[in-house]
Formats: structure tokens, C-alpha cells, sequence
């Protein structure tokens, strides 16, 4: 029997078609008339099957793979086995990533756990709600009054869409996820149990105890935004909290009141960003990064994992450690101490 997959094969194309999409240049001799039929990874690949190259690491693997073709890059081009079709191209997984969504275009954004079309039975929508033709609602979902929802959004089962929402068209709210004193932009992809819009952590400190501070601001996140499963994005405090254009935030991720993330930045697992910091636009931080508040993140700046950052970061830097310092100083610093320990040899028995 098959292997069970739960999105269907939407073409079946040919190498032909494949480099039109990519803008591929074919190896000389190979039968562009071939159908492809799934992509699939180098180790795993069969007849029919699409692979790419990327990463050096695994060339050792290309030159095993049954794949009929392989996306790659021309410096390993001449290391395609026989009857493997090389198809070069300058980035490999992007083109693969082009492949796949025609393939699977489902597997793109989220879609009815239900399989429903417009409002399900069991969903709870407002009587003041708007929303445009062909939204989908699943069962459970609740709408709030005057929330407004555009043409071809998806609202998951379970979610809860507060008062004066505004959700753009083809948008996609996962299975329980909230999202209050929120304006949300067009094909923004809100994952499951994703927070959006709740009270920043404010409060007035002080030896007779902690006075909340009301949180009275908003919520921007700005077309073709993606927001990872579990993350949180609070509200601003007195200004507005906001998610720039085409930015990705990965699951588990902590955004506090009152930050802006400009356009097109990638924000990996369990980052967590303190209050009012502005990043610029394509910065990039790594998984478990911690960035204190009030700091300016300058535009293509990238942080390494697990990074500490205590002071503002200037525009095309690359930081690391904790306190985050310049990487390659970093990088110099642990080679120093590794070198250090080796010097002293292993410790001896008292």
C-alpha cells in the first residue's frame, strides 16, 4: 500500500515544465519529456521523484539518490550520478520550494480542519460581525461584534476573533488561536494557538506592590505576515505594536507591547523581544535569542542563537553570545578559551 499523504498531488509535470518554472538550465542530453511525479528528499528519492542540492554536506548522498532529477547548483553539477537529470540552478531550494507549491499548493496555507465552506453549524458569529463572500468559518469559532473578516479567509475551529477585528482577505486564523485589538493585512497566516493582541506585561513597581498599567494600544501586523504556532504578540501600551510586511515569526515566539518589526525579518523559535524595540527592515534572529527593551535593531542586522542583546545593534551587524558582542569577536573569544582548557590538559585526580 502507498504511504498515506494528506495533501494531494495537484500536477504532474514534466522537466520541460519544470524549467520553465525555475528558469533551470538542463544538462546536455536529458529527456525533458520526463514527468515528475513527487519531490522528496536525496536519501529517500525514487524514480519519478524531484531532490536539490543545497547544502555541500550532503553531496554524498546525490551520488546514491534514485531521484530522476536534482535541482543544483552548477559548482556540483558534473556530481549527479547517471540517470539523474541535473537541472542547474542558482539556488537550489528556493527552486524546489517553486516546484513544491505547484505540486502541493494546499500545503501553502492553512485551510478548513472541517472541510466546511462559509459559516459552520457550531461556530458563533456576531449579529454586527461583517464578513466578506466565501469566508470560512469552522465549528466552534467565535466572532465578535463589528469584527470584520475579508473574501477568502479561513477562521480555524475554536478560534476567537474579538470586538472591532479586522482580519484582510485570505487570511488564515489557526484552530484556537485569539486575536483581539488586532488589524490584520491581506494572506497573513496566523498559526495554531498563536496570541495576538492580549494585555504587554506593564506594570508600575514599587514597595507597595505592582500597580497594572492599562494597555490601550494595538496590534498592526502588515500583509503576507506568518505567525508560528503558540507564538504571542502583545498589545502596545500607548503606541501600537507592529509586525512589518512579509516578516515570519517561527512557534513560540514572544513579542512584548509596544515593538515594531519591520518588513521581511525572520524571528526563529523561542525568541523573546522586551518592549518597545524597533527592528529594522531583513534582520534576522536566531532561535532563543533575548533582546532586552527599548533598543534599536538596525536594518539586515542578524543575531546568532541564543544571543543576549544589551545594547542597540547597528544596520548589517552580526552578533553573538551573551552579552551579544560583534560575532567574529565572539567566535575569536570562545576559540581562546577552548584553547586555553586544551593547554592545561585534563584535570588531575587530588
Amino acid at each position: 500500500m502507498d504511504e498515506m499523504k494528506f495533501f494531494r498531488r495537484a500536477v504532474t509535470p514534466t522537466l520541460a515544465e519544470i524549467v520553465e518554472w525555475t528558469g533551470a538550465k538542463a544538462s546536455p542530453g536529458v529527456d525533458l519529456t520526463q514527468t515528475i511525479v513527487d519531490v522528496a528528499p536525496l536519501d529517500r528519492a525514487r524514480p519519478g521523484d524531484l531532490v536539490f542540492l543545497d547544502n555541500p554536506k550532503y553531496v554524498g548522498q546525490l551520488q546514491e539518490t534514485r531521484a530522476t532529477a536534482c535541482l543544483i547548483g552548477e559548482k556540483y553539477a558534473g556530481r549527479a550520478p547517471a540517470g539523474v537529470a541535473a537541472l542547474v540552478v542558482r539556488e537550489p531550494y528556493r527552486a524546489s520550494a517553486l516546484v513544491a507549491a505547484r505540486l502541493y499548493p494546499d500545503a501553502l496555507r492553512p485551510a478548513s480542519l472541517f472541510g466546511a465552506q462559509g459559516v459552520s453549524p457550531g461556530a458563533n458569529v456576531h449579529p454586527l460581525a461583517l464578513l466578506e463572500p466565501d469566508v470560512v468559518v469552522d465549528p466552534g469559532a467565535v466572532i465578535g461584534p463589528r469584527a470584520e473578516i475579508g473574501a477568502g479567509a479561513v477562521i480555524g475551529p475554536n478560534a476567537v476573533i474579538g470586538p472591532d477585528v479586522r482580519i484582510g482577505r485570505l487570511s488564515a486564523i489557526g484552530a484556537g488561536a485569539t486575536v483581539c485589538n488586532a488589524l490584520i493585512g491581506d494572506r497573513v497566516i496566523v498559526h495554531p494557538g498563536a496570541r495576538i493582541g492580549q494585555d504587554g506585561f506593564g506594570f508600575a513597581m514599587g514597595p507597595r506592590g505592582h500597580l497594572k498599567a492599562p494597555q490601550i494600544g494595538r496590534v498592526i501586523i502588515q500583509d503576507d505576515v506568518e505567525i508560528g504556532a503558540n507564538s504571542t504578540i502583545d498589545r502596545g501600551a500607548n503606541r501600537d505594536t507592529v509586525i512589518g510586511e512579509g516578516t515570519k515569526i517561527d512557534n513560540l515566539v514572544q513579542i512584548a507591547h509596544n515593538v515594531v518589526i519591520g518588513r521581511h525579518c525572520v524571528i526563529v523559535s523561542q525568541v523573546g523581544i522586551s518592549g518597545s524595540t524597533e527592528f529594522g527592515d531583513f534582520v534576522s534572529v536566531g532561535g532563543q535569542a533575548g533582546i532586552t527593551g527599548h533598543l534599536r535593531i538596525g536594518m539586515g542586522a542578524q543575531i546568532a542563537a541564543q544571543s543576549g542583546v544589551m545594547a542597540d545593534v547597528a544596520p548589517g551587524a552580526k552578533m553573538g553570545g551573551s552579552p551579544a558582542k560583534n560575532a567574529r569577536d565572539w567566535l575569536k573569544g570562545v576559540a581562546a578559551v577552548d584553547r586555553l582548557v586544551r593547554s592545561r590538559g585534563a584535570p588531575r585526580d587530588e
